[in-house]
């Protein structure tokens, strides 16, 4: 199975979930009556939010709706826009966006459907796919089994694959189905590591 190590940096969307959770207001509508759904206990539209650690930003958040379940514990999203800053909010470092989200208050899990797009600076990486999942606990982004994805760098390096499980802890990248496409390795990176 192809793998992909990468050799620097990592994805952080810790950020992003504690950006949601920061959200603490609430507003009870009441008894759902006998419909059976659950109604949100907070909403808000055109939704834009900084969060700024010692004045520097550390991420900022765009979305058209935010849901907030409270019994369910979870936090919908619609079409969300994020940016992860690097070290003193000088750039940024992720890029992302998805049609959908879904963020798991407890577990701090989320999952992003419908035309997710993750760029990653750091790693010179572009993920496109239908469906991502972010495990907190293990540091895990993975699509399921047979989900499609396609991974992009600027080098030319491109893989389309399904089932991707990239350990963030480790910075290893694997397809657990059938994976094809071109790995460009760069020599400049073996030329300045020789210098040293």
């Amino acid at each position: 199975m192809p793998k992909l190590i990468l050799s620097k940096g990592s994805i952080c969307l810790q950020s992003i979930l504690i950006i949601f959770i920061a959200c603490s207001c609430t507003f009870n509508y009441g008894d759902s009556g006998s419909s059976g759904e659950e109604l949100p206990d907070l909403v808000m539209e055109n939704v834009e939010y900084m969060r700024v650690r010692n004045a520097d930003p550390l991420a900022r958040i765009q979305a058209d709706r935010f849901e907030r379940y409270e019994k369910l514990d979870l936090i919908k999203v619609k079409n969300i826009v994020f940016e992860q800053y690097g070290e003193r909010g000088e750039e940024v470092n992720v890029y992302g966006r998805a049609g959908r989200a879904t963020v798991y208050i407890e577990s701090q899990d989320i999952s992003m459907e419908n035309n997710v797009n993750l760029e990653i600076q750091t790693e010179d990486i572009v993920l496109e796919t239908y469906q991502l999942d972010w495990q907190d606990e293990p540091r895990l982004l993975s699509t399921e089994k047979n989900n499609k994805i396609h991974i992009y760098r600027d080098n030319g390096t491109m893989f389309t694959g399904t089932g991707l499980q990239a350990r963030t802890r480790t910075r290893t990248w694997e397809f657990l189905g059938e994976a094809s496409g071109v790995y460009i390795h760069d020599d400049e990176e073996d030329e300045s590591s020789e210098g040293k």
